[in-house]
């Protein structure tokens, strides 16, 4: 059976290439709205932190309309940290649409995705997009796109791929680099002609490898996958199984089904090959599962999703205000969580600490990871966090780490502050090329190398720099990496920032808290330029006599502190530092909380 009524496509891209604005006006121009609709940006990116940080962190389903033709478009996320993402779910497509940046060209996170797509045999549709932009290099993209083709070892018909030439914003497509377009039709068309049209036996006994999960409290746990043979239908009993895992096969019944159609899920009774569905009913199902017929269970094999290259730990908060801000701050509590949070996200790890109030939760980077942490935060829960730490592995008897490919694109002038930069990181120059004024340089750099370079990174470009990373390989230990050059200012005793104290404080560093902050021995109030720790006494107030009035403070001017983010916290920590999680704030603090004992143990070392 081929279903020429249905297509399945992919979106994929680095990271701000215009997937999510792109399918903004493939919706538009695929009649999902009504011609007086009100229509937000960017509404695929739904969720809170998508549009705060105007990143796409999950992959989220969706369909237009064209010429009776339904297709299924899948928007992906850009950033290398949700890869995972991106694997998982070009199972469910036959085709897909490779977005690059016509000023940018293929960037790390175009290689990633190409290969993912390259190795599962699909068809690549090249969309050169951003043309309008005045540094546009739209015809030199071409090229670029086709050596990066070769350099993946494509099949000669993935070699002919046809390119479109397009402005997401704009909503139009051509197809000549000359030509600017009036609509998205020429991109519908090439969608329609080139991607294969999905087919299986719909007679056969039923399979439906499930790519994704959702949750409702009302339904529970949705299954999102594509049905690859046969037929499914409402009350239907099915078998679940899977091909990788030693699990058991049981039985489950099929409550609900949806199709997706624009932006809303539209309950159906039955669904056919090639149908992109979510289904209901089936309570301990997980992604990679397989759902057939309970006559012949016959499971599909899963995509293997890469391993992950960093770690933190996740412990309960223990500090001296603990459990005054959260309202989930149990490690039951937290437990439950992060192995509720291995549902959706495959490529995260979760394994229980060396104590019982922690726990090891292992990602592809410090965003991933962070972008976890923030989630938690905002639903209440409290808790303290580790520095990340990158995953070595033994090969062969000696030491391997995680190597990231780094693609830095800068001014001119900032090009020797960079490069001193990376001489300290271990990094390895691969390739450095001029574009206008901007140069563009390669490196092959430790993972860990990268912990806490981005915001010194925009320091020394001025902020006009760019900065993108991919996981590339395991290579041989490279030595020992300063974390930081900068040392902790610490708080001396418990009780309350006064101006005062401050005032003798900021004296020796950048401070990050001001008047009125409740503070507590050894937590960490500031930064020191020296590579030591410094306790300062931030609650020490000036002695009242009766020739000195209260009020001769008013003229103390304080220097506004620096706030840090949850990645600034991140970038910051030392080994031997914690971060406390809060839904109100975040708290940096020494793991050893006393002066006297940690200088002690310090001495010891």
């Amino acid at each position: 059976m081929i279903r020429n009524d249905l297509r399945n496509v992919a979106i994929i891209a680095h990271v701000d290439h215009g997937k999510t604005t792109l399918v903004d006006e493939l919706l538009k121009q695929g009649g999902v709205y009504r011609e007086n609709q009100v229509v937000e940006e960017r509404v695929m990116d739904n969720n809170a932190l998508e549009r705060e940080r105007g990143i796409t962190i999950l992959a989220k389903n969706t369909a237009a309309h064209y010429k009776d033709i339904k297709i299924n478009i899948i928007d992906t996320p850009g950033h290398a940290d949700f890869g995972g993402e991106v694997e998982r779910v070009l199972k469910m497509v036959d085709g897909v649409l490779l977005l690059v940046d016509a000023a940018e060209g293929p960037m790390p996170q175009t290689r990633f995705v190409l290969q993912k797509a390259l190795e599962l045999g699909h068809r690549i549709i090249v969309v050169v997009n951003k043309i309008d932009r005045p540094d546009a290099r739209v015809n030199e993209i071409g090229d670029e796109v086709l050596e990066l083709l070769l350099d993946l070892d494509a099949s000669e018909e993935q070699l002919d791929s046809p390119i479109i030439y397009c402005s997401g914003r704009a909503g139009t497509a051509s197809d000549s680099p000359n030509v600017e377009g009036e609509d998205l039709n020429i991109l519908f068309d090439t969608i329609v002609n080139y991607i294969p049209a999905p087919q299986g036996d719909e007679n056969g006994d039923l399979q439906v490898l499930v790519s994704s999960i959702d949750y409702n409290d009302y339904v529970g746990r949705i299954s999102i996958g594509r049905v690859e043979r046969g037929f499914i239908s409402q009350n239907q009993e099915v078998m679940v199984c899977d091909y990788h895992a030693q699990m058991t096969p049981y039985k489950g019944k099929i409550v609900n089904i949806y199709q997706i159609d624009g932006l809303i899920r539209v309950p159906v009774e039955s669904a056919q090959v090639g149908d992109i569905i979510c289904f209901s009913g089936i309570e301990n199902i997980t992604i990679g599962n397989t759902v057939t017929t309970t006559s012949n269970p016959e499971p599909l094999p899963f995509v293997k999703i890469s391993e992950p290259t960093v770690e933190m730990t996740f412990a309960v908060n223990d500090g001296p205000f603990a459990g005054k801000e959260g309202k989930f701050v149990t490690s039951r509590q937290i437990r439950d969580r992060l192995y509720r949070e291995l549902l959706k996200d495959v490529s995260l790890r979760v394994q229980d600490g060396e104590t019982t109030d922690s726990f090891i939760v292992s990602g592809r980077g410090e965003m991933h990871l962070s972008i976890l942490i923030e989630t938690m935060r905002r639903e209440g829960f409290e808790f303290s966090v580790s520095t990340p730490r990158v995953l070595y592995r033994h090969i062969d008897g000696k030491l391997h780490e995680p190597m990231e490919r780094l693609l830095i694109d800068v001014p001119e002038e900032s090009v020797g502050a960079v490069m001193e930069k990376m001489g300290i990181r271990k990094a390895e120059l691969v390739h450095m090329a001029p574009q206008g004024s901007r140069m563009r340089i390669e490196y092959i750099i430790p993972s860990r190398g990268l912990f806490g370079y981005r915001s010194e990174f925009l320091t020394d470009t001025r902020g006009e720099g760019i900065l993108n990373a991919v996981f590339d390989s395991y290579q041989l230990y490279k030595g020992e990496i300063s974390r930081r050059q900068v040392g902790s200012l610490i708080a001396f005793e418990t009780g309350e920032a006064v101006t005062y104290g401050l005032y003798n404080a900021q004296e020796r560093g950048t401070l990050f808290i001001s008047a009125g902050t409740p503070v507590y021995e050894g937590m960490v109030v500031g930064c020191s330029p020296k590579q030591e720790d410094l306790a300062v006494n931030v609650c020490k107030r000036k002695q009242m006599t009766n020739t000195r009035a209260s009020g001769s403070d008013d003229a103390l001017r304080l220097v506004p502190p620096r706030r840090l983010s949850l990645e600034e916290a991140l970038e910051f920590m030392n080994e031997d530092e914690l971060l406390e999680v809060t839904p109100e704030s975040f708290r940096l603090r020494k793991r050893i909380l006393n002066n006297n004992l940690r200088m002690k143990a310090k001495a010891i070392k």
